[in-house]
């Protein structure tokens, strides 16, 4: 009887075990279900689209607007602005997931109305020195309070700035000039053109070397009066040869000047061997920086702030300085190319 009792036992335990097992057996994963898309397009041709997702089981949505640019929202509902004008066909996919990570996606199509307005640009189709009634230049070293330390002398010669075959050219050349062992340009529309919001587009190919600086930028017009940096400064697009590749766009204003400037970074593929598109969207309420029509930084825009007054373009090509940093020494001529600039009302 012991014997016997002893295997029931034994019996028993296993079946105990067995039922615990199937007791814990893992929930079946879910994947969201029923998902819709909705979406809104503005009619004021600002090319801002709102979107709506929703999905059963979903906790988050990521959006792929069909340009390159991914964003990642908890409650399905987020809005973007293209900036590409006239009106083009983006195919955006919505993929919801859900808490266990299985996810179920959707393609929408939506046609996006850009205005396409023209305010002023300059194409760079005639031959010979830029336009005179566009551009102006500043000359010299900067050391009278507009340089950051750097090493070239700007002038306006044919040397250092040209137009040929469809494009302007700055050139940065090692050169002794004025004692200064580089010159290169720096051109500027103010008292020439200046505007207060719209959208810059400026598609430029990028020097080679260390230590140059490449900038295309606007100023503050009433920076006579003001100063920098209660003018305010908006660098559209900013590019140093020791850092292949990296972009820099930034906003400078009290309080946020120099190195405590507000911005942002994005990598750029052959920035020096193609032509980009740099671009920035400002209005009252945002400054927009894009490359290639890929949003990479947005910087909030308020009444308080140096952003919503006249301001006026420059291009130039510095070399060294507190941004450019240290010079390669086997660098001795570099060209900033320049296709257009244009420039479109809001």
């Amino acid at each position: 009887m012991k014997h016997v009792t002893g295997m029931m036992m034994v019996l028993l335990v296993s079946l105990s075990a067995c039922g615990k097992s199937n007791d814990n057996k893992p929930a079946e994963k879910v994947a969201p279900q029923n998902l819709t898309v909705n979406t809104v397009v503005s009619t004021d041709s600002s090319g801002t689209v709102t979107f709506t997702a929703v999905a059963d089981h979903a906790v988050s949505y990521d959006y792929d607007f069909g340009n390159g640019y991914i964003r990642t929202t908890a409650n399905g509902s987020t809005s973007y602005t293209y900036n590409t004008p006239g009106a083009n066909t983006y195919k955006v996919q919505v993929t919801a997931k859900s808490a266990d990570g299985l996810t179920t996606s959707q393609s929408v199509s939506v046609v996006v109305p850009v205005s396409t307005k023209l305010l002023w640009s300059d194409e760079f189709n005639q031959d010979g020195a830029p336009d005179p009634k566009k551009w102006g230049y500043d000359i010299g070293t900067g050391d009278n309070g507009w340089g950051n330390a750097e090493a070239q002398y700007y002038t306006d010669r044919q040397q250092n700035v040209s137009v040929s075959d469809g494009t302007l050219k700055i050139i940065a050349q090692k050169e002794s000039y004025n004692g200064k062992d580089y010159t290169s340009a720096r051109m500027l529309t103010k008292g020439k053109f200046n505007f207060t919001y719209g959208r810059v587009e400026v598609s430029a190919k990028l020097p080679v070397g260390g230590g140059t600086w490449p900038a295309i930028w606007m100023l503050g017009s009433n920076i006579a009066t003001a100063g920098w940096p209660a003018c305010g400064e908006i660098d559209i697009m900013e590019h140093k040869g020791n850092e292949p590749q990296k972009i820099y766009g930034t906003v400078h204003h009290p309080d946020h000047a120099g190195a405590n400037g507000d911005g942002g970074t994005t990598m750029v593929a052959n920035e020096t061997g193609a032509f980009h598109k740099y671009t920035l969207d400002w209005s009252p309420k945002q400054l927009r920086w894009y490359v290639d029509d890929k949003l990479y930084f947005t910087f909030n825009n308020a009444a308080g702030l140096p952003f919503n007054h006249d301001f006026f373009i420059l291009l130039n090509f510095a070399v060294g300085g507190t941004f450019g940093g240290a010079i390669d020494p086997a660098f001795t001529k570099g060209v900033m190319e320049v296709d257009y600039v244009r420039v479109y009302k809001n």
